[in-house]
């Protein structure tokens, strides 16, 4: 308990003789397979993700390949966002994801490989990237 909390338990206390701290702490509910997969994933809205890259990873399944394309490439900065073709929100990649390719070809409109992944805050990223072959 902090200062702060002490304090207000005082003066509750003044006011009620009777008040004592709750100690039962409410029971922890079942964890659903589906639960425990979004919590591995990840926190943060996962209303972007395709259905089928959910289902893939409810199911524990290897995350599957991607195309999108990039939309904004900060070089200074070494990070920008691509829009996947699949529709969805746009999302987040780092250069030090880019596993093959040159990373001075990272301009709007480049077309590039990837796979969901996490980034370390948690929030949805673009992992395992690499540039698309030209057809």
């Amino acid at each position: 308990m902090n200062a702060r909390q002490k304090r207000l338990f005082e003066e509750s206390r003044r006011k009620n003789p009777d008040f004592k701290i709750p100690t039962e702490t409410a029971p922890a509910s079942e964890w659903s397979e589906e639960d425990l997969a979004l919590i591995k994933q990840g926190v943060g809205d996962k209303s972007g993700r395709s259905a089928s890259g959910q289902a893939a990873a409810a199911a524990g399944e290897a995350p599957r390949e991607q195309i999108g394309s990039v939309v904004t490439y900060f070089e200074a900065k070494g990070f920008g966002f691509l829009r996947p073709d699949d529709g969805g929100r746009d999302v987040f990649f780092h250069v030090s994801r880019l596993s093959e390719g040159d990373p001075n070809t990272l301009k709007p409109g480049t077309r590039l490989l990837y796979e969901l992944g996490v980034d370390r805050t948690g929030k949805l990223a673009a992992a395992s990237i690499r540039i698309a072959p030209t057809e």
